[in-house]
């Protein structure tokens, strides 16, 4: 049990917390600018705190499965939470509560039109998360994914400029078209050759399909979650670098695009099943285009100069990890592949902190403008080199531990490219975020009276130090995770 109640109440809960909250921000809207943001931290606190009372009864091996409904007979909205779906839940529902107090100091210090509505679709798309983390079938996760696409079309379009109106297309429409054109018509043939789209370990695959279809379901599957954005359906990831940078810390590292590799693994891990992928299932060309997109991903971000277009192709490139490391099917890549949606979270979310705070702060947005900043920032910068460490894969950052599982499940299986990709990618890294952190540091700043500023609003200096501190953390303590991962395999 959970705070006294059945383990499928609080799941029932922790889905609703969130749209309860959209509610009651909405209600309180802008004319009461502290309650409406006192809502949305007492909303994201709640959801922690249920999903975090779920986490003992999954460690002891508990499935609570919850059912709404069904569309079809034997087509089921239903719920069943698991250790990867916990792993994501809980990594969400906290950067909401992180991610929320940043939200208050960016958007008042930069006086944001709309900030009702902002908070409103924030809360609609944890509620969708949640249902992503939480599916037990495929049907399930389809529909909550296509409500998460939907409900962050609007932040993505905050700006209201034309630039952001036609980004916010190519958003949506790359995200529609690949979900309904390749991920429906998967999902529609694995329920035609398996009669079921349940979860199931070891997957639901094996005596069902066979040879070519079984390649076929796996191609639509992988172009069809578009938000994992391996190339060349990756578009809309830098296009919607228009938006704030709290949506922007949405979109890579919270919800959207953790969305799409936590889908890749579910795809692989419990329905084709890894044991089926490896002796029947030619997959090796996954493992190619997850590598070229890493390799290309990071070659275009040594050569920005944006500092948000460059951390959207970091993103890119750090996405394809998880996907290239569950193309390899060994145990140890599984394992990490799981552990870096987590490191990858907390690292990414602290560079998008950062960077919105120097554009609060010190009106910013270029690389070549940070020369000294690091001594008017150092709370920030500081903050900004331990997520680069960790994109890069330096200890003592969590990206370290989880590149170190990938690592290793190459060289067991003999996977010498797959090291060579990841030697190679993080020397690429290492090529773009550590020439900033040297010139935020050790660079003369500039002598215009402009740059004559402090740190960011307090809020904002707090979110990305505890995101910051997190990702130093994960790396003293994994195990947590670490348990979670191995339940996988």
């Amino acid at each position: 049990m959970s705070l006294g109640m059945s383990l499928e109440t609080t799941m029932l809960l922790a889905l609703a917390t969130p749209l309860a909250g959209s509610v009651g921000i909405a209600l309180v809207g802008n004319r009461q600018a502290n309650l409406r943001e006192a809502v949305t931290l007492l909303t994201a606190v709640t959801l922690f705190a249920l999903v975090a009372s779920l986490f003992p009864a999954i460690m002891d091996g508990a499935r609570p499965t919850l059912t709404l409904g069904e569309m079809l007979p034997g087509l089921p909205i239903q719920f069943t939470l698991e250790p990867l779906g916990m792993t994501f839940a809980g990594v969400a529902s906290f950067l909401w509560i992180v991610n929320s107090l940043y939200s208050i100091g960016y958007m008042r210090a930069n006086k944001e039109m709309n900030q009702t509505r902002f908070y409103v679709c924030f809360a609609i798309a944890l509620a969708s998360t949640i249902g992503v983390a939480f599916a037990g079938n495929m049907l399930t996760l389809f529909i909550c994914y296509e409500v998460l696409t939907i409900c962050t079309y609007p932040l993505v379009a905050h700006a209201g400029t034309d630039l952001a109106k036609r980004n916010a297309r190519i958003y949506l429409g790359i995200l529609l078209t690949t979900s309904i054109g390749l991920q429906l018509l998967a999902i529609l043939g694995t329920w035609v050759y398996a009669g079921t789209l349940d979860f199931r370990d070891g997957g639901i695959m094996a005596g069902a399909v066979e040879g070519p279809v079984a390649a076929i379901l796996l191609f639509l599957y992988m172009y069809g979650i578009g938000k994992a954005a391996i190339m060349p359906v990756h578009r809309w990831l830098p296009a919607a670098m228009v938006a704030p940078t709290p949506v922007s810390a949405l979109l890579h590292a919270v919800a959207v695009v953790k969305a799409g590799v936590f889908t890749v693994l579910k795809v692989v891990v419990y329905l084709f099943g890894i044991d089926y992928l490896t002796e029947w299932v030619n997959s090796d060309w996954l493992f190619y285009v997850a590598g070229f997109t890493i390799l290309a991903a990071s070659t275009i971000a040594l050569r920005q100069n944006n500092l948000k277009r460059m951390l959207a192709y970091s993103t890119v490139s750090q996405l394809s990890y998880v996907v290239m490391a569950t193309a390899i099917l060994a145990p140890l890549s599984i394992v990490g592949a799981a552990l870096h949606i987590v490191a990858h979270a907390f690292g990414k979310i602290t560079l998008f902190f950062a960077a919105g705070s120097i554009y609060t702060a010190a009106h910013k947005t270029e690389i070549n403008q940070l020369d000294g900043i690091g001594r008017r920032m150092p709370w920030t910068m500081g903050a900004f080199a331990i997520g680069a460490l960790s994109m890069i894969g330096i200890p003592p950052t969590a990206g370290f531990i989880s590149k170190w599982y990938i690592l290793n499940g190459a060289m067991d299986a003999g996977h010498m490219a797959a090291v060579a990709v990841i030697i190679i990618s993080a020397l690429l890294n290492a090529g773009y975020f550590l020439p900033i952190v040297y010139a935020a540091f050790f660079k003369k700043p500039s002598a215009d009276k402009a740059d004559d500023h402090g740190e960011a609003p307090w809020p904002m200096v707090v979110a990305l130090t505890v995101t910051a501190a997190g990702t130093i953390l994960l790396f003293l303590f994994p195990e947590v995770f670490i348990d979670l991962a191995q339940q996988l395999i």
